[in-house]
């Protein structure tokens, strides 16, 4: 019998992607029991500023840069939303088309794990996935530190990565990933002023930004 498969969803603006993005893919694959990585490029994120460059620049970026990796996949669906789009919808709609039974994991740093009780709706989410989060090698399973609420939930809902595949939704696991310290904003912030990024962003989007003459100014498209 099959092992059952377990879907990773890696959200986000990708503006541009970065080698953070895909390291924090990697790690997850090399320690999660993934059968592939859903990218999921955001059109007008709810909780962040509107992006940089424009979807289609983007989208052109993130195939560039998984295109190498048959385990990467990317959604489309939430490009085209005029409204703001949040996790919760997002979710909701990946479930409607995987099904109840089919297990799903959203990938994310510990930063962005613990500002969770700031997200739309955010107890719903452990309705809809497990939480997969990146953490320092050897770090105490993430903890909630002053927020009481995430604690608990974390507290009740800790697993092994391995248990993941044993339901569609609400668990919470840890992985290792050392740090990293790439941005979006700081990779726009350098491209702008002219700064060397070759250590930052894969060679095929780094050649794309160029030939586009994206990011020389921190300006906004339409």
């Amino acid at each position: 019998m099959n092992a059952p498969r377990l879907i990773g969803i890696l959200g986000g603006t990708f503006d541009p992607v970065h080698l953070g993005h895909l390291a924090l893919a990697q790690a997850a694959l090399a320690q999660l029991p993934l059968t592939e990585v859903l990218w999921l490029p955001s059109g007008s994120p709810g909780h962040r500023d509107a992006p940089v460059a424009s979807t289609r620049d983007r989208l052109a970026m993130l195939r560039l840069a998984t295109a190498a990796d048959a385990r990467y996949r990317i959604d489309e669906g939430e490009l085209d939303r005029g409204e703001p789009t949040y996790s919760v919808h997002t979710l909701a709609r990946l479930r409607a088309q995987t099904g109840k039974a089919q297990p799903l994991v959203l990938l994310l740093g510990s930063d962005s794990f613990l500002s969770l009780p700031t997200w739309l709706r955010w107890r719903e989410l452990f309705d809809l996935a497990h939480f997969a989060v990146a953490t320092r090698p050897g770090q105490l399973p993430v903890n909630g530190g002053p927020l009481p609420d995430l604690s608990e939930e974390i507290a009740r809902r800790s697993a092994r990565p391995e248990q993941l595949t044993g339901s569609a939704a609400g668990r919470v696991a840890r992985f290792d990933m050392p740090p990293m310290d790439i941005s979006s904003s700081a990779v726009r912030a350098k491209l702008a002023a002219g700064e060397d990024v070759r250590n930052l962003l894969p060679g095929a989007v780094l050649a794309y930004i160029g030939a586009r003459r994206l990011y020389l100014e921190e300006t906004r498209k339409t």
